[in-house]
């Protein structure tokens, strides 16, 4: 299992904008295979860092998902979104694997 981390970097003028791309995407990922953990937009310290989050089980389950995703009409809507209103001025994926397991309680 692989989690993806993606930081944006946003107009911290539109992070309403923001917030609607991630409600979108709370619908779309799931839709498209991913394992949603969820969108995290600025709340105190920066204003213009923004996070999203999500599992998937490996780079070739990434690539079909990401097809699936483009295909998915609210996720083409948000693509275009995000494109039309250009409040994502800056955004890095990354995919990590769990370290620390078994978490004990």
């Amino acid at each position: 299992m692989l989690t993806c981390f993606i930081k944006y970097e946003i107009d911290p003028f539109k992070r309403d904008q923001f917030e609607q791309y991630a409600r979108n995407w709370g619908q779309a990922i799931p839709r498209a295979g991913a394992d949603l953990i969820g969108y995290f937009a600025p709340h105190e310290g920066s204003l213009t860092t923004a996070y999203g989050v999500y599992n998937i089980e490996n780079l070739a389950e990434y690539e079909a998902y990401r097809a699936r995703l483009a295909a998915d009409p609210l996720g083409r809507e948000n693509y275009e979104f995000a494109k039309k209103e250009r409040f994502i001025l800056k955004e890095d994926r990354v995919f990590l694997k769990l370290a620390s397991a078994p978490h004990v309680g």
